[in-house]
């Protein structure tokens, strides 16, 4: 498969979580960390998504936001992965920063470059990496 979203997580069905119109996908990766997807119930059946079963989950770059780790802040967001910047490529307007997960395995988000310089992001800084549930998406192998 090739995409174009940078973050492509490998991992298998933990739980199924049904709703009335949507479903929480609980994803373990090999880490042994969750990622939720918010999918459809429909989706959920059309993948064949049940615990056990191989699954991808896609989160785009810009939509994973960088957190420092002691704001003293709560968020609502289902998905946050602790972690530490490995590298940050600076741009004029916007930079990519890659986050070594501290359970392994890596995530990378773009993020405008003063938000760069406001949280002091350099390699080796503590971050947490947001996502919002209904921000992944998920895949399986046809």
């Amino acid at each position: 498969m090739k995409i174009s979203a940078r973050n492509v997580l490998e991992g298998s069905v933990g739980s199924v979580v049904d709703g009335a119109v949507n479903s929480e996908v609980h994803v373990t990766l090999p880490t042994g960390e969750t990622v939720v997807a918010s999918i459809t119930r429909g989706s959920v059946d059309r993948l064949g998504l049940v615990p056990g079963a191989p699954v991808v989950a896609i989160v785009k770059a810009p939509l994973v936001m960088l957190l420092a780790p002691d704001t003293g802040y709560r968020f609502s967001a289902r998905n946050q992965l602790p972690g530490t910047v490995s590298a940050v490529e600076e741009g004029a307007v916007n930079a990519v920063v890659t986050v070594a997960l501290n359970g392994g395995g890596s995530l990378t988000s773009v993020v405008t470059s003063s938000a760069v310089a406001e949280l002091g992001l350099r390699a080796g800084s503590p971050v947490i990496a947001l996502f919002k549930a209904s921000s992944a998406m998920l895949a399986v192998a046809s």
